[in-house]
């Protein structure tokens, strides 16, 4: 995939006179966020994307965030703007994400993104389900038909999530970390997403054997101090057809599809 990318991006000096430019702003010190956007130069590197890491200290005011996504939203030369989540709690998130330009929100977070997808309108698909799904396409996952259990209603994996598996024709069951008797509507899931950042939340009883899991959660295990997911692997990979591993697993493709997202940014700007 990214092969592929980097082979497009590289023919775009001569046809458009750059490349795409990705700029990624990095609040506070967070050790999982400094983590995500060092992956995520690393990866414009490997597909020939400019990429601006702005960092700035967790007591940057809300307004002068703004002010900086204002900035950015200006410049003519930058096609691809992401704020790393989450942001320090005297920030509110929503608003930060409604005010990136919709035509350069590659996270694809911004409310007039979000209704375009369940509006079936062009728009930018969120990295991580975009990237869930093609995991799940490449393991050769055959979705249609499918009964699906999504733990999870967020805007940013939950909820788009289940969007996309609906489109692919799954039948689709979207629950919370209280839902009554969780545990029996999980066992009924051929597809399990989980995204709720509970570590080791769904444990082997609550998974039926050769189901697919995908577990989207990145968490500090509270006995090991190691990363773990949301789901307990150890016990539930015996059991299931397909599992994604944390780290990696959903990560690597989330940063590909975000390389895709700014290429696409980048194209239709010049449109």
């Amino acid at each position: 995939m990214k092969a592929a990318m980097a082979a497009e991006v590289a023919e775009f000096p001569a046809k458009y006179g750059r490349v795409p430019h990705l700029a990624v702003i990095l609040v506070g010190d967070n050790p999982a966020s400094v983590s995500y956007v060092t992956g995520k130069a690393k990866a414009s590197a490997e597909v020939g994307i400019r990429n601006t890491t702005i960092r700035r200290e967790a007591s940057i005011t809300e307004e002068e965030l703004l002010a900086l996504i204002a900035e950015l939203n200006a410049d003519d030369e930058v096609d691809g703007i992401l704020v790393q989540l989450p942001l320090p709690a005297h920030i509110r998130e929503e608003r930060v994400i409604a005010a990136i330009d919709v035509r350069k929100d590659v996270d694809g977070f911004h409310p007039a993104n979000v209704a375009a997808l369940w509006q079936k309108q062009p728009c930018t698909l969120p990295c991580t389900p975009k990237g869930i799904i093609r995991m799940l396409e490449r393991a050769g996952v055959d979705i249609a038909g499918r009964e699906a259990v999504v733990i999870g209603r967020s805007n940013i994996v939950g909820l788009p999530v289940s969007k996309l598996l609906l489109d692919r024709n799954a039948t689709v069951t979207v629950a919370h970390s209280r839902t009554k008797n969780l545990a029996e509507v999980t066992r009924r899931a051929e597809i399990l997403v989980v995204a709720i950042g509970r570590p080791k939340f769904v444990t082997a009883d609550m998974v039926s054997d050769g189901a697919v899991v995908i577990d989207v959660g990145v968490n500090r295990d509270p006995e090991t101090g190691k990363l773990c997911g949301d789901v307990d692997y150890a016990a539930i990979e015996p059991k299931a057809s397909v599992i994604t591993p944390v780290p990696g697993g959903v990560g690597p493709m989330t940063i590909a599809c975000l390389m895709e997202n700014t290429i696409e940014c980048f194209l239709r700007g010049r449109e």
